[in-house]
């Protein structure tokens, strides 16, 4: 058995994290002591490491969450689980697409001053007063 404090150091997450995953109902609220504190098994650690791994990959509490529901099911097809990870790269896909436009655009912005003038001559301030100096949207 697990404190939260053991479980938040074996994981990594926050006490008030795991608070918050037994609230949103993506851990088993712990049993207690009779000193009222929050003991947690195995399952429980297992559990929150993989609510960890995937709140790393940027999967949303939802999506966490029907994959918790497809572990507690094995007889269902992993199909929606496949779903939820294309999901989830198409999504992170489309952040890399506009980080690079973001980045094109930072790019073009700071090499448009030398930095030899003053600040009222300056490209870069010119630039971000006024977004018809950018190229792209962003």
């Amino acid at each position: 058995m697990f404190s939260i404090g053991q479980l938040s150091k074996q994981t990594g997450v926050k006490v008030p994290t795991i608070r918050y995953y037994e609230q949103v109902g993506l851990l088993v609220s712990a049993g207690r002591t009779e000193g009222n504190q929050r003991r947690y098994d195995k399952e429980g650690l297992e559990r929150l490491g993989f609510i960890r791994h995937a709140r790393d990959l940027g999967f949303s509490i939802e999506a966490i969450s029907a994959l918790i529901d497809l572990q507690q099911h094995p007889d269902r097809s992993c199909q929606e689980a496949t779903e939820i990870a294309q999901d989830q790269l198409a999504d992170v896909r489309e952040k890399l697409r506009r980080l690079t436009a973001l980045e094109t655009e930072l790019v073009r912005i700071s090499e448009g001053c030398d930095g030899d003038g003053s600040s009222n001559d300056c490209y870069v301030l010119t630039s971000l007063a006024d977004h018809r100096h950018c190229r792209t949207e962003h």
